[in-house]
């Protein structure tokens, strides 16, 4: 069994920015992945990560500020979606 797709979301900004957000619920739960979610949300330009959030393998839960990265301690996925779009607005001045 494969990881079943939860949310797609692709949207270009008029600024040109992108908001990208994948997530999708994994057959099992791992202790990596003990929410049992792989997940990537990317706020930029192409070529360019301004905000990002994601657990990829042998990383774990984190997110990224430009070249920064940080833990990201998950609750939710409700909770991970507030906090990217808190960051992404804060970004943009809104």
């Amino acid at each position: 069994m494969s990881a079943e797709p939860l949310v797609f979301l692709k949207r270009q900004n008029a600024d040109g920015t992108i908001v990208e957000i994948r997530i999708w619920q994994l057959p099992q739960t791992t202790n990596e992945r003990p929410h049992g979610l792989k997940y990537s949300l990317f706020y930029g330009r192409a070529g360019e990560r301004i905000i990002g959030y994601d657990n990829e393998t042998g990383k774990g839960d984190h997110r990224h500020y430009g070249p920064r990265e940080m833990s990201y301690a998950f609750e939710s996925t409700e909770r991970l979606l507030q906090d990217f779009f808190a960051d992404v607005a804060k970004e943009r001045g809104e």
